[in-house]
């Protein structure tokens, strides 16, 4: 309760630093991200599709991106970015020997679905996919060949975007895009609890002034200051 509290002074010595079209921007953002939907990025090793469907993430409103690292590393393209990152939360999964079992697990620890994007025997089209099931989180796997082995091993359930060409499929970005869209259109509708909690979008909002300010660090030892048992690290590391 005593951290809660700090962090509400906190909020509000940095709002008085951030300026007002930002924190008007912020409250119009905050209630309509969610964690319920979430995206993992499996092996992309072309930077500029990794960075479009992470704007895309952000237009939609989707708080979370996991990167699961086994060959290729995660890579910025500012000029595809345009900025989305710094309003993300992004995982990053290459520590272990089989990241992709490694995060898959952690993901359906917290209670997510693994929806793997892609064709398969027992798949449904994307107008279909169940919502209001509970979380969910959606793979998309490499450009050249798609999800790995591991991911149609760990999947619950496999979807595909309805087709009408002679191509067989879309490009990474354009699939997340497609993807997003329909599931904003059905959280829109539904009655699945899919927004952040107030302790949550607490938390975001702090995040976000601190990645707005200057100097972060120098701010925070300035609140430190009249806080000296307040531990601030944490969320540097966050940021």
């Amino acid at each position: 309760m005593e951290m809660e509290l700090v962090q509400k002074e906190l909020a509000a010595f940095l709002s008085n630093i951030v300026n007002d079209n930002k924190k008007l921007a912020f409250e119009r953002v905050l209630p309509c991200r969610t964690r319920y939907v979430t995206l993992v990025l499996e092996d992309i090793f072309q930077a500029h599709n990794a960075s479009a469907v992470l704007r895309s993430a952000d237009c939609f409103g989707i708080q979370d991106v996991h990167f699961i690292e086994n060959r290729n590393q995660y890579e910025i393209s500012p000029y595809v970015d345009m900025g989305a990152s710094k309003w993300l939360t992004l995982n990053r999964y290459n520590q272990k020997q089989q990241n992709t079992e490694y995060a898959l697990t952690d993901l359906k620890q917290k209670g997510y679905r693994i929806i793997a994007t892609t064709p398969n025997t027992n798949d449904i089209l994307l107008p279909d996919f169940d919502l209001e099931k509970g979380k969910a989180a959606f793979i998309f796997g490499t450009e050249l060949t798609g999800v790995s082995a591991k991911v149609m091993e760990m999947a619950d359930e496999f979807v595909k975007i309805p087709m009408y060409g002679f191509t067989a499929s879309f490009n990474i970005s354009v699939s997340a895009a497609l993807v997003l869209q329909e599931l904003r259109n059905k959280m829109n509708q539904s009655t699945a609890n899919w927004q952040l909690t107030e302790p949550e979008m607490h938390e975001l909002r702090l995040l976000w002034y601190l990645r707005t300010v200057r100097e972060p660090e120098l701010v925070l030892k300035r609140f430190n200051q009249s806080h000296p048992n307040f531990e601030y690290q944490y969320l540097l590391n966050l940021l």
